[in-house]
């Protein structure tokens, strides 16, 4: 794998002579693949497109929402876990596994991080994707 001085060094602009400003595209990469190899693979989760807004369903059943931490920074959303688990001490049978974990989810600029529910052992996510005003299509009036 390719370090991130090495892709600093590397000029993204040779491959792409008509683009402007992908380089932070390629750091944003770079980020998620970091992102991907430091998430667990618990919880199970969904993700769901509605129009212009998106749904992140998380199955953490057991958990309690105190024992839940959402957090924005930066352009990724980070779902971790705090809950330390059960006294396993009088536990004849363990089949149910309580542990702590960390999903983290990169988000383009335009999506925006609405809200977090919990209902029935499920943690739903909302996200909207909002255009800014100078991002939308717009005539130039030429001088």
């Amino acid at each position: 794998m390719v370090s991130n001085t090495q892709l600093s060094l590397f000029d993204i602009n040779r491959l792409t002579p008509y683009a402007v400003g992908f380089d932070r595209m390629f750091d944003q990469l770079v980020n998620y693949a970091q992102h991907q190899t430091q998430s667990t693979g618990f919880p199970p989760y969904n993700i769901r497109k509605v129009e212009d807004k998106y749904f992140i369903d998380l199955a953490v059943a057991g958990l309690s929402k105190e024992d839940l931490e959402v957090e924005v920074a930066e352009g990724v959303l980070t779902i971790r876990s705090t809950y330390e688990g059960i006294d396993s001490s009088d536990v004849i049978h363990k089949g149910i596994s309580f542990k702590k974990f960390t999903r983290k989810f990169t988000l383009a600029d335009d999506i925006i991080v609405k809200g977090a529910e919990y209902l029935n052992g499920m943690l739903t996510i909302e996200l909207e994707r909002v255009i800014p005003e100078e991002k939308k299509p717009r005539l130039l009036t030429i001088k």
